[in-house]
């Protein structure tokens, strides 16, 4: 059995999505690792604490707001039967996106210019952190299309091409311009905008046939009917992979914030860019067989993404108490030394986080996206309660153990929900699908 499932894979289009893949997350994460160490050599850890705060901003802009469309995006876009269908679904899908990334902006800048007037603080973070907001909402809307049309390719370039960029340009402003968080921020925000400018001149797609407001329209009902239980699930999904280090600066310091996310940075290269790797590979195949009522096939490929993510990850967490410091020495400044006895509560964490995820799989091919919202609900429900208590008592280290924890009542509550071990075979999709979702679109006449 094991001898043709391995046939079948090399026969099919999953080992060139795993080589791009691979391709991609590699070398970003080389990049990022790179221009880590170099960033951490020139700026102290409180203003890196800072640039990682505003960052995370960033990502909530992105995550609570514009994702859950895009995700939707990638969801329908197998169901698309011909050119036509996907130019609608992307105008959609851009529609959409772009009114969330402007909810998201007016709210970024409201809240930083209140901030900025209360404790005199400089304005320009928070208009850069909206720069820089707005172009990586840019970038995914890109790259998450281009992977839901399995244009892995296409994906890693543009992916790599960002992560090489980003790093360079804010070791080169922080460099030239002195250690300020402004810098480092106008520097990612100008990356990203190269690489989006670049890519979406060698990847422009003329529309085919005419883009039917009406048509356009229904998939816009699509996607929201997909996407609306995703919008809270995002910010759940931020609270539990960001808020930590605002709990961190509240309780702490922005010092200790800078020293937590640098370490969280190199696990979180080596345990989540694998798990990316996996997912971008995995999951188009799983949706596009899903999606086509091969239930047996999809089941095969969700059992394979399980077996190759806890040989991965097993592997990488038994490394970790042996290399930890090896690694924060090669890849780290001096002053963020003390982080390395952090890494393997860190790198538990991301395990048991890339192991939710991939349980969750059959909810989303499925649309039973409430039922995701309640996994992640009880995720975020364990952070605000354990987070705060273990960094009380232990400090910076009970944030790190509190990492397992809640990733870990997550991901047992969306397996107990998904049941990925069921073998779907012919069942239907729940009545919470609009009916129409269960057959593959048509193109129109």
């Amino acid at each position: 059995m094991v001898k043709r499932a391995l046939v079948r894979l090399r026969q099919s289009r999953l080992c060139g999505d795993a080589f791009w893949a691979l391709l991609g997350q590699l070398a970003s994460a080389l990049a990022l690792l790179l221009g880590t160490r170099l960033l951490t050599e020139r700026v102290a850890p409180d203003v890196y604490g800072e640039a990682a705060l505003l960052s995370g901003c960033v990502a909530l802009g992105v995550a609570a707001f514009s994702y859950p469309f895009i995700c939707a995006g990638m969801r329908l876009l197998p169901e698309c039967a011909g050119p036509a269908q996907r130019s609608q679904l992307q105008r959609a899908v851009a529609g959409l996106t772009g009114q969330a990334t402007l909810l998201a902006l007016s709210l970024l800048l409201a809240g930083g210019g209140c901030y900025a007037y209360l404790y005199r603080a400089p304005a320009a973070p928070f208009l850069l952190a909206g720069a820089l907001l707005a172009v990586t909402v840019w970038r995914e809307f890109g790259v998450q299309l281009a992977i839901g049309g399995r244009r892995q390719r296409r994906a890693a370039l543009w992916q790599t091409g960002d992560s090489v960029l980003r790093p360079a340009l804010a070791v080169a402003a922080v460099g030239y311009l002195g250690a300020r968080v402004e810098w480092i921020l106008a520097a990612y925000a100008a990356a990203t905008l190269l690489s989006n400018l670049l890519w979406c001149r060698l990847g422009a797609e003329s529309a085919a046939g005419e883009l039917s407001p009406t048509d356009v329209r229904r998939f816009a009902g699509k996607i929201w009917r997909y996407a609306w239980p995703l919008l809270p699930m995002e910010l759940l999904f931020w609270l539990n992979g960001v808020g930590d280090r605002y709990a961190i600066a509240y309780l702490l310091s922005a010092a200790d914030v800078g020293l937590y996310a640098a370490g969280y940075t190199l696990v979180n290269e080596a345990f989540n860019r694998s798990a990316m790797v996996l997912l971008r590979t995995f999951q188009p195949a799983y949706f596009q067989a899903f999606s086509g009522g091969e239930y047996r096939r999809a089941h095969a490929v969700l059992r394979l993404w399980l077996y190759c993510l806890l040989a991965g990850g097993g592997l990488g967490l038994l490394a970790l108490p042996w290399l930890g410091d090896w690694l924060v020495a090669l890849l780290l400044a001096e002053p963020y030394r003390p982080v390395a006895a952090l890494l393997p509560a860190i790198g538990g964490g991301c395990l048991l986080h890339a192991l939710g995820t991939l349980w969750a799989q059959p909810l989303l091919a499925e649309k039973r996206t409430r039922l995701l919202l309640k996994g992640r609900l009880c995720g975020a429900l364990a952070a605000i309660t354990v987070l705060p208590l273990l960094i009380l008592q232990y400090g910076l280290p009970g944030a790190a153990w509190a990492n397992p924890v809640y990733f870990g009542i997550e991901a047992l509550v969306l397996a107990l929900l998904a049941k990925p071990w069921r073998l779907r075979d012919g069942d239907p999709l729940p009545a919470v699908a609009e009916a129409s979702a269960a057959a593959p679109l048509r193109a129109p006449a």
